[in-house]
């Protein structure tokens, strides 16, 4: 499957759904179990090479400020959020994860406290696999995810302030109501 082919599926899966992650991905597995298997499996796989180009510790550093906290599986989680939320959004994320200060859900995460993790994304290929065919799609090898060497303490404010000072503003003094 080619990069446009994918963001388009994502595009179309969020026609309609006004934002909410769930109704994008049920409209995602629809979408993809209309297609032939091999466009299934590329979908996968290009999910999993997206997922490891956006492994970066200052997007880490982003989603830990922006979810209150973020574990390994959590960073996953929060990044297949922001693959639903387009490929302009996802692309500019990665190439200044302070651009997220402007997105307007995680504008109001900093009044509301709402988290942003959408970890059933992995499972969509293999989701729309059975619904096309009945049976359990074959397991591949995954992109690999680079070594981070560059973390910051994400608890230290000065830092957060420093490395991301968009989202500083917002997280680690939150406006008020």
């Amino acid at each position: 499957m080619r990069t446009d082919e994918f963001w388009a599926l994502i595009d179309d899966a969020r026609t309609g759904a006004d934002g909410d992650s769930a109704a994008i991905m049920e409209r995602l597995v629809a979408l993809l179990a209309a297609r032939d298997v091999t466009e299934i499996e590329g979908f996968d796989q290009h999910l999993w090479r997206v997922l490891a180009a956006s492994y970066r510790a200052d997007l880490w550093g982003a989603a830990y400020l922006i979810n209150g906290g973020c574990s390994d599986d959590g960073f996953e989680y929060f990044r297949c959020w922001l693959l639903l939320q387009g490929r302009a959004t996802f692309a500019q994320a990665v190439k200044d994860p302070d651009s997220l200060a402007g997105v307007p859900a995680i504008r109001q995460a900093a009044v509301t406290g709402a988290e942003f993790e959408a970890g059933d994304v992995l499972s969509l290929a293999r989701n729309a696999y059975r619904k096309a065919t009945a049976s359990e799609m074959p397991e591949r090898e995954h992109a690999a995810y680079p070594k981070l060497d560059e973390f910051w303490d994400f608890d230290d404010e000065e830092s957060a302030r420093r490395q991301l000072p968009r989202l500083a503003a917002l997280f680690v003094e939150p406006p008020a109501e």
